[in-house]
């Protein structure tokens, strides 16, 4: 199973910036995508971004588009978050889809997950 390890999360003011990473290991051949997802105190986990493993086609919620960016390099998947809000503080989580089908936008898509970092923006 694909091992999935986040990093990069912390404090940011609102306007500001953040770039989280999580870095995908044992039997990344097996990847077709990767998202990223968050969770919220008391609120349901939602997605955030998707990135297809080969090609690199990626897809996003609407309240994240032109703010978030989702990229590859190698066997790291970024997310790139500016012009923080306060709304954005959550748990982030990277997923990892290793068969063909689901839909991305939902968590029943993804194989393996990992340990989840936290994001907080203050106004």
């Amino acid at each position: 199973q694909v091992e999935l390890l986040e990093s990069g999360g912390g404090l940011a003011q609102a306007g500001g910036s953040l770039r989280l990473s999580c870095e995908a290991s044992s039997l990344t051949s097996n990847i077709y995508g990767m998202g990223w997802f968050r969770q919220a105190p008391g609120k349901e986990r939602e997605f955030v971004a998707h990135i297809m493993w080969n090609n690199g086609i990626d897809y996003y919620t609407d309240s994240v588009k032109r703010r978030f960016t989702i990229s590859r390099e190698r066997n790291t998947v970024y997310l790139q978050m500016n012009s923080l809000r306060p709304d954005d503080s959550a748990v982030y989580y990277c997923g990892a889809r290793a068969h063909i089908g689901g839909i991305v936008d939902e968590m029943s898509a993804y194989d393996a997950w990992g340990q989840g970092t936290p994001v907080t923006v203050s106004s």
